[in-house]
C-alpha cells in the first residue's frame, strides 16, 4: 500500500500506526555544530520528554506499529553477525587453508625480517651505489679544471672552427623558421645515429656528448665558442667513467655561461613552444653553485616606478625567486616612504614551492605611489636578516634591491648595520629605461661586497637575476679543496625523460691566474652532475619479503622523501623539485614528527607506534600498529627508514628443492604449474598472477591474460634454478599455486554458491596468486592482480574479522547491471598462521556477495521472521507491534554502512543502485547525526601530488598588457626613433616572441599546450572512520515535527555499522551534507604554517666568507646600443603586419672571458 505524502507537523500515516505529537520544529545542527567532547550518546529515555514516550504505547481499539525496541534491534544485529560468520566459515575456508599450509610444511621455510639488520644493509647498499657516482664526479671535476687551466683563450675563434653535436639541431632543422636555418649556421654540427637504450628511456649515442645552449644565448659568441672548445675534452672522461661503471646515467657539466654538455648524446626534448631551459636555473645547479642563502628582496614602488618599469620589476622578482631552493630563506618587501612586506609573511620563510607561489601572487598586487625612501627599505631588510628567533639558512646573507634609480646612498644605514664586517651582500638592480644617475646604485653594491646590474628590458631579466650566483661562488672557489664536497639534491624530474632522479653535484672552479704572483681566480666555472634514478635506488630495497604493508622510505635534511611508496606525483614541472614532506606522505602525528626529527639529525632509532594509515584507494582510514626502524646513509644527507607491521616480522620462503631442483626440466613440467594453465581454470578457478619481474626476459603487460601467456611461454624454456630468474618470487608463486588449488579441491568445488547467494569465492596470497572460483566470476573481477596493490588485501591484513568492500562508484549503477547479477560486495579476511611461536598472515580469503539477493536476505534477518520462507507477520486489530525492516520498509530505513561511511546494504529497493556511495549522498540528515554522535570520526589531509585540468583562460582582451603604444606624432619625430623609449619598445617586442607573455614566462605554456597539459595542484581529502562508540545506542535527531528516532550498532567481527532509523517525515530540517570526495584546494593556509615551521637542517657546510676575496668587480651596465636601421625596419614590419624575427643576442657577460 502506498504511503501518502507527509508534511511537517502531521502524524505518521499508515495502517493502524499510532499518531504521535511532535514539538515545534527546531534547527538541525549542521556540520559546524560542536560535537560531544566526552561521554557517550545518552540513552533514548533520557532524551525524550514524557510526551514523546506516548507513541510507544498502543492506543486502545487500534493496531499500532512502534519503533523497534533496543533489544529487538540487538537481536537483529546478532542474526546478521551469525549469518556472515556462517557463510565465511563454510566458503571462506580460513581454517582449511591453515591446515593446507601445515600439511605442506615441508615445502616452505619461515624466514624472519630483522629490522635493524635489514635497514643497515639497504643503507650500506645505497651508500655504495652513490659512492661509485661520487668517484666519477670527482674525476670529471678534476679533469674539467685541468682542461680549462690548459686552455688558451682565442679572441678570433670562429663558429666553423668548432665541431660538436648540437642537441637542438634536429629540432631546429625540422623547423623552417628556426634561427639557424634562417641565417645558416656556420658551426660544424655533427649528425649522429642513435640506438634505443631502456636504461635512459631514450635513444642515445655513446660515442659523443651533446651540447645544449639556451635559446636566449647566441651560439656564435666568442665566450660560448671558447667554452665549447675546452669542454670538448670532457667527452673522453665521460666515456672512461662509463667504462668503469656501466650503470652510470647522465653525466652533465653545466657551465656558468649557460652551456650544458651531457653524455651520452641524445636529441634534446624540444617543447611545443619556446625552449626556456637554462642549466643555471636547474635545482641541481643552484644547489651546487653556492651555499644556502638568506635573501631579502626589496622593491621600489615610489611614484616614478610606473607602467612598464613596475611590470619589469614584478617579473624580475619572480625570476629571482626561481633561483632559490628549499635550502634558502627569503622575504619580499616593497618600499616608498615606508617599507612593508608584499605578502602575509612577516619574516624570512623557506623558499619552497608553496611559499614562492605566495610571493609571486602578492608581487602582482604592488602599486606605485609616494616617494623613494631607500633608508626605509634597507632598514627593513637588515632587521629581517638580524632576526635570530626564526629558522633560517644562517649562511649567505644578501639584500636584492630593485629600483629605477635615486640619489641617496644611505651610507648611514650601512654604517649602522653592515660595516665594517660587511656580512650582508647588497645587490642593486636598475630597472627600466631612465636618465637617472646610477652611480649611487653602483656604490651601494660595491661598498657591500655585492654587484650592480641593469635590467633595461624584458630580455635582460633572466640573465641578470641569476648572475649573482657567480658572486656567491667566490668564497667557494677561494676555499679550494675544502669546498669540493659532493652534495645530493632533492628529488626532481629529469629534463631528458629519466623520470624522478636525484643528482650528485660538485662545483668546478677556475684555477687560472692572470700572471705570476697574481691573485687566484675566483670564478666558478660551473657544476658537474651525475644523475641517479630513483628506480635504481628502489631496486636495492627488499620488495616482497616485507609483505603488502611493509616498506622502505628515505628522507633528506628538509624532511622531504627520497623514497616512499606514496611518492608518486601525477604531474611534474621540470623547473621545480618534487618536494613531498614525510609528514605529508603519511598521516601526520606526534610520533612521526619525533621519528622525522631523529632521522634529520642523523640518528639511529626504533619505535613501535599506533598510527592512522590511508587505504590504497584513499577511501578508508585504519588505526594500525607499525614498527619504525631508521639509520643514516653515511656520506650523504639522507636517512633510511623501514616500516613493518607486527604480522610481517616473518614471511614464507618456498623450499621446493626436493621436487624441482633435482630435475633439470623446464618449470612447465612441474606438477603445480599445470594449475596456472588456462585449460585448468574451468575446474580449478581462474588464476591471476601478480605482474612481478619473475625473470629478466619476461615481457611485461598491463593485460593479465597476456602477461600470464608470456609467463607460461617463458617457463617452457627456463629451469627452476635459472640464473635469469628471481628464485624467491618464482618458487613462492609455484608454491601458492598449489596451495590455493588444494583449497578449491577441499572446500570450494563441492559447495553450491547459489545456496548462499554468492557470486564468487577467492583467495589471494603474498606469493602473487589470486584465485577466483568459479571461472566465470573472473569476467567481473576488477581487483588489482597484484595483491600488494589491492585495497581489500591490504585492509584485510590490518583488520581483524571480516572486511566488507562495496563496489566503488560515483555515478548511479544501471538497473541492467543489477538484473544481470554483476554487482557484488567483497567480504574478505586474513588467514593468520601460527607455526610454533611465529605468527604471520600469508593470504587473504573471501567471498563476493550477490548484492540483490543479500539485500533481500538483509530485510529478512532484520525482521520478525525467522527465515525467508516463513510468511510475513501482520499486526492484527487491537494489537501492538514493533516495526521491522521488511514489513515496514515504507516507514523504517535499515542500512549497513561500512567503516568509511559507504552504503553496503539497504532495505530500500530504490537505494540498491546507490550501494558503494558515501552515505551522506544517500541520507545526509542521518549521516550527520551518526557523525555528531561520535559513531564516525573525520580525518582531513592534503594531496600535494594531484593533477588538475588546466583552467580556461580569462577574457583579457586581445591587446598585450600595458605595452606602450607610440602615437603618430611619435612616428614622425626622428628624435623619438633614437630615444630610450623606442629602444625599450624594440626589446619588448623582440623578447615578447620568446616569452609567452611579455612580462612573465609561463613554464606550462612554454613546455606544452595549456589547453591539454595537466598541472600540479593540491586536493583536499576527507575520510571517515569508526569513532569511539562500540555499544548499541538509540537516540533522536531532534528537529521538532521532523525529528527522527534511530538506532546504531557495530556488528561484531566486521567493519559494519547497523543503523535502523525512521524515514524522514519532511525536508524542513535537511542538514548540511558531509563531504567525502576529493576537492580542489589551495592547501593549508601558508601564512599560518610559516608560524610553526617543520623541523629541518641545512647542509653541513657553508662558504659565505673568504678574507682574500676581491670585491672590485662589482657591476656594470648591460644594455645594448640601439640601431636606427634595425628600429626603422622593425616599425615598417609592424606597420605592414609582418611578424618580426628575433635577432641573436649575446647574453653572456664579458667577465666570462676565461
Amino acid at each position: 500500500m502506498a504511503v501518502p505524502a507527509r508534511t511537517c507537523g502531521a502524524s505518521r500515516p499508515g495502517p493502524a500506526r499510532t499518531a504521535r505529537p511532535w514539538p515545534g520544529c527546531g534547527p538541525q545542527p549542521g556540520p559546524g555544530t560542536r560535537r560531544p567532547t566526552s561521554g557517550s550518546p545518552r540513552p533514548l529515555w533520557l532524551l525524550l520528554p514524557p510526551l514523546l514516550l506516548l507513541p510507544l504505547l498502543a492506543a486502545p481499539g487500534a493496531s499500532a506499529y512502534s519503533f523497534p525496541q533496543q533489544h529487538t534491534m540487538q537481536h537483529w544485529a546478532r542474526r546478521l553477525e551469525q549469518e556472515v560468520d556462517g557463510v565465511m566459515r563454510i566458503f571462506g575456508g580460513v581454517q582449511q587453508l591453515r591446515e593446507i599450509y601445515k600439511d605442506n610444511r615441508n615445502l616452505f621455510e619461515v624466514q624472519e625480517n630483522e629490522p635493524q639488520k635489514l635497514v643497515e644493509k639497504v643503507a650500506g647498499d645505497i651508500e655504495s651505489l652513490l659512492d661509485r657516482k661520487v668517484q666519477a664526479l670527482k674525476r670529471l671535476a678534476d679533469a674539467a679544471e685541468n682542461f680549462q687551466k690548459a686552455h688558451r683563450w682565442q679572441d678570433n675563434i670562429k663558429e666553423e672552427d668548432i665541431v660538436y653535436y648540437d642537441a637542438k639541431a634536429d629540432a631546429e632543422l625540422d623547423d623552417p623558421e628556426s634561427e639557424d636555418v634562417e641565417r645558416g649556421s656556420k658551426a660544424s654540427t655533427l649528425r649522429l645515429d642513435f640506438i634505443e637504450d631502456p636504461n635512459f628511456k631514450n635513444k642515445v649515442n655513446y660515442s659523443y656528448a651533446a651540447v645544449q645552449i639556451p635559446t636566449d644565448i647566441y651560439k656564435g659568441s666568442t665566450v660560448i665558442l671558447n667554452e665549447l672548445n675546452w669542454t670538448e675534452a670532457l667527452e673522453n672522461v665521460f666515456m672512461e667513467n662509463r667504462r668503469q661503471d656501466p650503470t652510470l646515467l647522465w653525466q652533465v657539466f653545466g657551465s656558468a655561461t649557460g652551456v650544458t654538455r651531457y653524455y651520452p648524446a641524445t636529441p634534446w626534448r624540444a617543447p611545443k613552444k619556446i625552449d626556456l631551459y637554462d642549466v643555471r636555473r636547474r635545482p641541481w645547479y643552484i644547489q651546487g653553485a653556492s651555499s644556502p642563502k638568506d635573501m631579502v628582496i626589496i622593491v621600489d614602488v615610489s611614484g616614478s616606478v610606473s607602467g612598464l618599469t613596475l611590470k619589469l620589476m614584478k617579473t624580475s622578482v619572480c625570476e629571482m625567486l626561481d633561483t632559490l631552493s628549499d635550502d634558502d630563506y627569503v622575504n619580499v618587501a616593497s618600499f616608498n616612504e615606508k617599507a612593508q612586506p608584499v605578502s602575509c609573511f612577516t619574516h624570512l620563510v623557506q623558499a619552497n614551492v608553496r611559499n614562492k607561489k605566495v610571493f609571486k601572487e602578492a608581487v602582482q598586487g604592488m602599486v606605485a605611489k609616494g616617494t623613494t625612501g631607500y633608508k626605509a627599505g634597507f632598514e627593513y631588510a637588515f632587521d629581517q636578516l638580524q632576526n635570530s628567533n626564526i629558522t633560517r639558512a644562517n649562511c649567505n646573507k644578501m639584500i636584492m634591491m630593485f629600483t629605477d634609480g635615486g640619489e641617496d646612498r644611505v651610507q648611514d644605514v650601512f654604517e649602522k648595520y653592515n660595516w665594517p664586517n660587511r656580512t650582508v651582500r647588497v645587490f642593486t638592480f636598475s630597472v627600466g629605461q631612465h636618465n637617472y644617475d646610477v652611480t649611487p646604485l653602483q656604490w651601494m653594491a660595491c661598498a657591500n661586497k655585492g654587484y650592480y646590474f641593469e635590467i633595461p628590458s624584458i630580455g635582460a631579466i633572466r640573465i641578470n637575476t641569476q648572475e649573482y650566483l657567480d658572486v656567491l661562488g667566490r668564497p667557494m672557489v677561494l676555499a679550494g679543496k675544502e669546498a669540493k664536497q659532493v652534495q645530493w639534491t632533492n628529488v626532481y624530474e629529469d629534463a631528458l625523460g629519466l623520470g624522478l632522479v636525484v643528482t650528485g653535484t660538485l662545483p668546478v672552479f677556475n684555477l687560472t691566474q692572470d700572471g705570476p704572483g697574481e691573485k687566484k681566480n675566483q670564478l666558478i666555472l660551473g657544476v658537474m652532475g651525475i644523475d641517479v634514478a630513483l628506480n635504481d635506488i628502489k631496486r636495492l630495497t627488499p620488495n616482497y619479503t616485507l609483505g603488502a604493508n611493509g616498506y622502505v622510505f628515505a628522507i633528506d635534511l628538509n624532511g622531504y622523501v627520497l623514497l616512499h611508496p606514496n611518492l608518486k606525483p601525477q604531474t611534474t614541472n621540470f623547473r621545480e623539485p618534487v618536494t613531498l614532506d614525510f609528514l605529508d606522505a603519511e598521516l601526520e602525528d606526534e610520533n612521526k614528527e619525533e621519528i622525522r626529527r631523529s632521522m634529520i639529525d642523523g640518528n639511529k632509532g626504533h619505535k613501535q607506534i599506533r598510527t592512522l594509515v590511508k587505504s590504497l584507494d584513499e577511501r578508508y582510514i585504519d588505526e594500525v600498529t607499525r614498527n619504525y626502524t631508521w639509520v643514516p646513509i653515511r656520506s650523504t644527507n639522507y636517512s633510511l627508514g623501514l616500516v613493518l607491521p607486527p604480522y610481517s616480522t616473518f614471511y614464507l620462503q618456498a623450499n621446493l628443492s626436493d621436487q624441482i631442483l633435482q630435475v633439470k626440466l623446464p618449470i612447465s613440467k612441474l606438477k603445480d604449474f599445470e594449475f596456472l594453465l588456462p585449460s585448468s581454470f574451468e575446474s580449478e578457478g581462474h588464476v591471476f598472477i601478480a605482474p612481478r619481474e619473475y625473470c629478466k626476459d619476461l615481457n611485461a603487460s598491463d593485460n593479465n591474460t597476456e602477461f600470464l601467456k608470456n609467463f607460461i611461454e617463458l617457463m617452457e624454456k627456463v629451469t627452476p634454478d635459472s640464473k635469469q630468474c628471481n628464485n624467491f618470487l618464482l618458487h613462492n608463486l609455484i608454491l601458492d599455486t598449489g596451495i590455493t588449488q588444494q583449497l578449491v579441491e577441499r572446500v570450494w568445488r563441492d559447495q553450491d554458491l547459489n545456496t548462499y547467494s554468492l557470486l564468487a569465492v577467492f583467495a589471494a596470497t603474498d606469493g602473487g596468486i589470486t584465485r577466483v572460483f568459479p571461472n566465470k566470476a573472473a569476467e567481473d573481477w576488477t581487483e588489482n592482480p597484484e595483491p600488494f596493490n589491492a585495497s581489500f588485501y591490504r585492509r584485510s591484513l590490518d583488520n581483524h574479522g571480516y572486511v566488507f568492500k562495496p563496489p566503488h562508484q560515483d555515478a548511479l549503477l544501471r538497473p541492467l547491471e543489477l538484473e544481470n547479477d554483476t554487482v557484488g560486495i567483497l567480504v574478505s579476511t586474513a588467514v593468520e598462521l601460527s607455526l610454533g611461536r611465529r605468527t604471520l598472515r600469508p593470504a587473504v580469503v573471501g567471498v563476493k556477495l550477490d548484492l540483490e539477493a543479500w539485500a533481500e536476505k538483509f530485510k529478512v534477518l532484520a525482521s520478525n521472521r525467522t527465515h525467508q520462507d516463513q510468511p510475513q507477520k501482520q499486526c492484527g486489530p487491537n494489537s501492538h507491534c514493533e516495526m521491522d525492516c521488511e514489513v515496514n520498509n515504507e516507514d523504517l530505513l535499515c542500512v549497513l554502512i561500512d567503516d568509511g561511511g559507504f552504503l553496503v546494504l539497504s532495505n530500500q529497493n530504490h537505494q540498491w543502485d546507490q550501494v558503494g556511495r558515501f552515505f551522506s549522498e544517500v541520507d545526509a540528515n542521518l549521516m550527520l547525526a551518526l557523525y555528531n554522535n561520535s559513531f564516525y570520526t573525520r580525518k582531513e589531509s592534503y594531496d600535494y601530488q594531484a593533477a588538475c585540468a588546466p583552467q580556461p583562460p580569462g577574457n583579457l582582451g586581445a591587446a598585450p598588457r600595458g605595452v606602450f603604444v607610440p602615437t603618430v606624432a611619435d612616428f614622425l619625430n626622428l628624435a623619438w626613433w633614437t630615444s630610450a623609449a623606442a629602444w625599450s619598445l624594440f626589446q619588448q617586442l623582440l623578447y615578447g616572441l620568446i616569452y609567452h607573455s611579455w612580462f612573465q614566462a609561463d613554464p606550462a605554456e612554454a613546455e606544452g599546450s595549456p589547453e591539454t597539459r595537466e598541472s600540479s595542484c593540491v586536493m583536499k581529502q576527507t575520510q571517515y572512520y569508526f569513532g569511539s562508540v562500540n555499544a548499541s545506542y538509540n537516540t533522536i535527531i531532534d528537529c521538532g515535527n521532523c525529528s527522527r528516532l534511530f538506532h546504531a550498532q557495530r556488528l561484531t567481527n566486521t567493519n559494519l555499522l547497523f543503523v535502523v532509523a525512521e524515514k524522514p517525515l519532511c525536508s524542513q530540517c535537511e542538514a548540511g551534507r558531509l563531504l567525502q570526495k576529493e576537492t580542489h584546494s589551495d592547501g593549508p593556509e601558508q601564512c599560518e604554517l610559516v608560524q610553526r615551521p617543520r623541523y629541518r637542517r641545512g647542509p653541513h657546510i657553508c662558504f659565505d666568507y673568504n678574507a682574500t676575496e676581491d670585491t672590485s668587480d662589482c657591476g656594470r651596465g648591460a644594455s645594448f646600443p640601439p640601431s636606427l636601421g634595425v628600429l626603422v625596419s622593425l616599425q615598417l614590419l609592424l606597420l605592414l603586419g609582418l611578424p618580426p624575427r628575433p635577432q641573436p643576442q649575446v647574453l653572456v657577460h664579458a667577465s666570462r672571458r676565461l
